[in-house]
């Protein structure tokens, strides 16, 4: 009996001190990793509240983990990709002469962080109905010669997805070479759907990209999405932006926030190569297969109604540089003088773009945040909530969208530089997911969307501060809760 109760009291003490030693383990790499500072206090909150399955999960999502095999391709591809965009130094088209005094600081963080030149030269064109886009498309596959390439996050069946579908077919089957990769979670209803069998029966080369299954879940982490929406066409016209390839008609009809409204920039010139090049890093990184597209051959012509004008790709993601997307967007609001107008679909602010934001509103210039009024997601619904106060306190004007789910991703800058692309403000967007945004520097397309984001505030209501902080006290608890999971979502 003596014997057993001290093999107990050793059980019970070694249970502890193991459990002690789990909980100091993990919250030494939490404070270790370095992240900002809302990040990691997000993950020790939900290790200490729920120490078991907080440990867990934080081993699971909780660090950006590629996977073995996609960055031992990253490596190896570096330098072949560092090369080609180096040997656009010999293209007249990356030497702007004419960039204004936003572009041109985020010309050279973008070069010197990741090799990426701006160009200047490109024929740019806002797109903002869905039906005009989606036609648009089909109609330049239809008429494709050579190369269709496309990856996007969702693809979902139905409308005049169908038809860009059917063209992507076509194509392939007259000899057209037709690569698309589509993000495994946010596309799985398409990979359930008749399409892929189709389009590989057609000779369509279809990727499921970052695929998720449990199996993997030790060896990558699952929560890491390709968002990034790119069309590329023989080399020559390119679309990117915030849209899907869905029909807002045919798609999350249930989900009770009207239809998606979106825009995409259509480009045609030499940034085309460099979106095309950004969709080979990712078909390399997913298929270990290279295609490097050719060198723009367009002819650069000083008297060219665009030629004074400038456009800086800049894609994010675990396999490049650290934040510059975000860096990129700091940059450009703290060079602000006059105004700035931002839509976007989830309004999760890291702890430095908030106060980026609070302090341009405060030393006078105009900001206005435009939002759906009905969210997809209740998560950052709440958690956006919980920054109205600080924003509205600070003189940020918010304006909530009713004319549907407004998922545009916008940023106008003194109605003379914009950034338009795939990111969200929030930290998935920012930090985590594969994404892009085009930076441009063209006075027109400005002023195109300049009108679009005026229309965007007509069918909006401004939040009120008093209005606002009178609301329901039972909301409050609810705010606070999501905002200290702000970080993470």
């Amino acid at each position: 009996m003596f014997d057993m109760e001290k093999i107990y009291q050793f059980l019970v003490l070694a249970s502890v001190f193991f459990y002690w030693l789990l909980i100091a383990s993990v919250t030494i790499r939490v404070v270790l990793k370095r992240r900002a500072l809302g990040v990691s206090i997000a993950w020790l909150m939900i290790i200490y509240i729920v120490p078991i399955a907080g440990i867990i999960l934080y081993l699971l999502v909780g660090e950006l983990n590629l996977g073995k095999k996609r960055v031992e391709r990253f490596r190896a591809m570096y330098e072949p990709y560092r090369c080609w965009m180096t040997s656009l130094d010999e293209y007249k088209t990356d030497h702007p002469q004419h960039q204004n005094l936003f572009s041109k600081p985020i010309h050279n963080l973008c070069f010197m962080r990741a090799g990426i030149p701006a160009l200047v030269g490109d024929q740019l064109s806002l797109q903002s109905e869905t039906a005009t886009i989606l036609k648009s498309i089909a109609s330049n596959i239809e008429n494709a010669s050579k190369s269709v390439n496309m990856v996007f996050y969702i693809w979902q069946p139905g409308g005049r997805a169908d038809n860009v579908a059917e063209a992507a077919c076509n194509a392939a089957k007259r000899g057209v070479t037709v690569r698309i990769m589509l993000d495994s979670a946010g596309s799985k209803a398409f990979f359930k759907s008749h399409w892929p069998d189709q389009m590989r029966k057609a000779g369509v080369e279809l990727i499921e990209a970052l695929a998720v299954s449990p199996l993997r879940m030790f060896l990558r982490r699952l929560d890491i999405r390709q968002h990034r929406k790119i069309v590329i066409i023989d080399n020559k016209i390119g679309y990117t932006g915030s849209m899907n390839m869905v029909d807002p008609r045919f798609f999350k009809q249930d989900s009770g926030v009207g239809q998606w409204v979106d825009i995409m920039v259509q480009a045609k010139g030499p940034s085309v190569p460099l979106l095309n090049s950004i969709f080979a890093w990712d078909w390399e990184v997913e298929t270990g297969l290279r295609y490097l597209p050719d060198l723009s051959e367009y002819s650069f012509i000083k008297q060219h109604t665009h030629g004074n004008y400038a456009a800086q790709i800049a894609p994010s993601g675990p396999d490049m540089p650290d934040g510059i997307i975000q860096q990129i967007l700091m940059l450009s609001i703290h060079q602000a003088k006059k105004s700035i107008t931002i839509t976007t679909p989830y309004l999760v602010p890291s702890e430095s773009l908030l106060d980026a934001l609070q302090t341009t509103a405060q030393r006078g210039v105009p900001v206005n945040i435009i939002i759906p009024a009905k969210n997809d997601s209740i998560m950052v619904d709440w958690a956006s909530k919980s920054f109205f106060t600080d924003l509205l306190r600070t003189g940020v004007n918010i304006y909530r969208f009713h004319g549907g789910f407004l998922h545009t991703k916008s940023v106008m800058i003194d109605e003379s530089f914009c950034l338009i692309g795939t990111v969200n403000l929030d930290m998935r967007s920012l930090w985590l997911n594969f994404e892009l945004t085009i930076c441009i520097d063209a006075p027109d397309f400005c002023k195109d969307l300049i009108s679009l984001q005026q229309t965007y505030i007509a069918h909006s209501t401004i939040v009120v501060l008093q209005e606002w902080q009178n609301r329901s006290v039972l909301n409050r608890p609810i705010e606070q809760f999501f905002y200290m999971f702000s970080p993470l979502l």
